[in-house]
C-alpha cells in the first residue's frame, strides 16, 4: 500500500475540525521546507560577511591591544 493511498484512506475518515487541523500541518509542512531551502543562502552571506570584516575586526582589536598596554602601564605606576 502506497503512504498516499493509505493517508486517502485516514482522510475520508475525518470530520471537518480534524480535516482543517490536516490543512494546517500541510502548510506547516511547506512553510517549513521553503525556510529550509532559503537557509544556505542566508548562511552564505553570514560567512560572506565574516569574510569580508574578518580583516577590519584583527586590525581594531590590534589597536586596541596597544591601548590596554598603556592602560595598564599607567596603572602599574599608580
Amino acid at each position: 500500500m502506497l503512504v498516499k493511498e493509505q493517508i486517502a484512506r485516514e482522510l475520508d475518515e475525518l470530520d471537518e475540525v480534524e480535516l482543517q487541523q490536516v490543512a494546517d500541518f500541510v502548510a506547516f509542512l511547506r512553510f517549513r521546507a521553503q525556510l529550509a531551502y532559503r537557509s544556505p543562502t542566508i548562511s552564505e552571506e553570514v560567512g560572506r560577511l565574516y569574510a569580508e570584516f574578518a580583516e577590519e575586526d584583527r586590525i581594531l582589536a590590534e589597536q586596541g591591544m596597544s591601548d590596554y598596554e598603556i592602560n595598564l602601564n599607567q596603572e602599574e605606576t599608580l
